[in-house]
């Protein structure tokens, strides 16, 4: 590699779902031009075939600061490093840490490439959930008090808004899921139009539309992304649809 050192970059890649056609283009190609790919294993497995000559540097769950360390110094050492994240890099992704981390690498150029997050890659499953204000609030207690989540879901619903929930269970959470509707089920109705997708655009997805009382029984994990309706939401076929309010428009131009 013909570079001096401290003149690499990391690039924070958001990959969207994961195969090749539902990542940008400029995703894409900022693999394609860099010299390293770090990043989640399972995330670096979506691309790895596609990049056989590529330095790979990966780490288990849990490791993050370990991963964007590695990441870092390569960097540092004169290379173009592609940091792959699934959905968008900032959101729940790694851009917040690589930037917190690479305080310490000041020689380090970072940038953050965007992808598609699955509130959007989800919602496009399901049909139009998210036509209007929504909220996303991700159920997983390990970075965020508890308590913290159970207000941020009383006083969106409260807000009436769409909300999407990331990371709804896991072993260690099984019930977190079945806590939030109860949360939930204190503000809003039982028949709330509700949602799942499992997988997205993976294979195996399956996706599934229901009531908020039939949603907390529905078993869910660490890959399904799940959406309650407002109170507007209504279902159409097989599709779930949330007004944004033209109807409403049409009403006030025609009394006027």
């Amino acid at each position: 590699m013909d570079r001096k050192a401290g003149k690499g970059k990391v690039v924070v890649i958001g990959m969207g779902p994961g195969e090749i056609d539902q990542m940008t283009i400029e995703a894409y190609r900022a693999i394609e031009e860099s010299d390293v790919i770090a990043g989640y294993h399972v995330y670096v497995d979506l691309v790895r075939d596609r990049f056989p000559d590529k330095k790979i540097i990966t780490t288990a769950m849990r490791r993050e600061e370990e991963r964007c360390a590695l990441a870092l110094q390569e960097a540092e050492n004169g290379a173009d490093v592609a940091f792959v994240c699934s959905g968008d890099a900032g959101v729940y992704g790694m851009a917040g840490l690589i930037y917190e981390m690479a305080q310490d690498y000041p020689s380090v150029e970072i940038q953050v490439i965007p992808g598609v997050t699955a509130a959007l890659s989800g919602a496009a499953r399901l049909g139009a959930p998210l036509i209007h204000d929504f909220a996303l609030i991700s159920l997983s207690d390990l970075m965020t008090p508890w308590e913290k989540i159970e207000k941020r879901l009383r006083m969106a619903a409260e807000g009436d808004f769409a909300i999407v929930l990331y990371n709804p269970s896991s072993r260690k959470r099984a019930d977190y899921l079945q806590k939030a509707c109860d949360i939930l089920l204190e503000v809003l109705s039982p028949d709330q139009v509700c949602g799942t997708v499992r997988n997205i655009g993976r294979e195996g997805e399956v996706t599934r539309i229901c009531t908020l009382a039939e949603l907390r029984d529905v078993q869910v994990d660490m890959f399904t992304t799940v959406f309650v309706g407002n109170q507007s939401t209504r279902r159409i076929g097989d599709r779930m649809v949330t007004p944004r309010g033209y109807a409403r428009e049409r009403q006030a131009a025609d009394s006027k």
